[in-house]
């Protein structure tokens, strides 16, 4: 797509999707040069079955990706580069950006460490277009931190965000109001948020490949097959979606989740997921000072039944370790059932502030 003038009218929103290339690896080859240019992963060690967080481009080539057993991964690319994950270099790198990002509009949504939406329908003028704006973005993000973002422009969220894929890594994707279907339509259906293996298998089977195919179905169709998420499905697939940026949330829970790349039984590779799982979550209450009294963990199974079970503690959790026994055990009772799983997810909720938590726990020693 173009990347000169996106005007938009005064009834369009300019919406930008920022999103950093292979976050953790990309951090890891900017800190260490002499891993420039070479297959780099970020995970845990492949003798205690560890697995892929993040890949960089050059170990993609090999079919590398996240969520992989790393011991898989070392069999697809025996030069491989691994670096065991620091999450406080993360943490620290993703503030950083999301300072640029607000220096240049208020209305930031941060989805994540390593992405974020960004509304800048009212920094635009006649000479400042949401393009240039998101061009400047990714200069500022190389010259200030050596690291590269892919973007994505349109008059919304969803359009935005298929959009920052398109060109990646360093690139920049821009959808001029009105396109918004046209640049759809010969993209596969999986693009549309919701719509995974699974689903994009049965809308195969009907003979529906492409956004475009999916978007002449009617609003009867999609509710039948999507059920309570058919309008919003159409609607995306139209190139519709009206949400906007929201730049604070009150958080009712923190959580990370995992699709894996293959489906998995093997009770190894689950209990090292969920332990990566449950250091993401720990980073993010750690990071805010909150505490949480119940912990949560989801499983979708290869035939897409999706189980939660949570446990609730009298004292709060808040590092990775507590997190992750109590997570583990959740997961030790599921695995009897022998499914294999492609999607697990670990979160907790129940949140206490750390102020009112340190005072609990210092009238605990106290009355020890």
């Amino acid at each position: 797509m173009p990347t000169d003038d996106l005007r938009l009218a005064e009834q369009y929103k300019a919406i930008i999707h920022a999103d950093f290339d292979a976050f953790y690896a990309s951090v890891e080859q900017r800190d260490y040069p002499e891993l420039n240019g070479k297959p780099v992963v970020v995970g845990g060690k492949p003798e205690n079955r560890g697995v892929v967080a993040s890949a960089s481009y050059e170990a993609r080539t090999f079919g590398i990706r996240s969520a992989i057993p790393m011991s898989r991964a070392y069999r697809l690319c025996p030069q491989l580069v691994r670096r065991p994950a620091r999450f406080e270099i993360y943490r620290s790198v993703s503030s950083k950006v999301m300072d640029i990002f607000r220096s240049i509009t208020p209305l930031v949504e941060s989805l994540s460490l390593d992405e974020a939406y960004l509304d800048v329908t009212e920094c635009e003028t006649s000479e400042i277009t949401p393009p240039l704006i998101a061009q400047a973005l990714r200069k500022r993000v190389w010259d200030e931190l050596s690291l590269t973002i892919s973007v994505g422009v349109s008059t919304s969220k969803c359009v935005s965000k298929i959009a920052s894929d398109m060109n990646k890594p360093d690139g920049i994707t821009v959808v001029r109001p009105g396109t918004e279907r046209q640049f759809l339509s010969p993209l596969p259906v999986q693009s549309i948020w919701g719509i995974g293996p699974k689903t994009m298998e049965r809308l195969n089977s009907y003979g529906i490949n492409t956004i475009g195919e999916l978007a002449i179905r009617d609003i009867s169709w999609f509710e039948s097959n999507f059920g309570s998420n058919g309008r919003s499905v159409r609607n995306m697939c139209l190139g519709e979606d009206p949400r906007p940026v929201i730049t604070h949330r009150q958080r009712k829970s923190f959580s990370s989740e995992t699709t894996l790349v293959d489906d998995s039984e093997d009770p190894e590779i689950l209990r090292e997921i969920v332990i990566r799982l449950s250091n993401d979550v720990g980073v993010s209450l750690s990071s805010r000072g909150v505490r949480g009294k119940t912990v949560k963990l989801k499983l979708r199974s290869s035939d897409f039944v999706t189980v939660t079970r949570q446990r609730s503690v009298t004292e709060p959790v808040q590092l990775s370790s507590e997190i992750a026994d109590i997570a583990i055990d959740l997961l030790s009772q599921e695995l009897n059932q022998k499914n294999s799983y492609r999607l697990i997810g670990v979160g907790v909720s129940g949140f206490d502030s750390l102020e009112n938590s340190q005072d609990a726990m210092q009238l605990r020693l106290e009355g020890f």
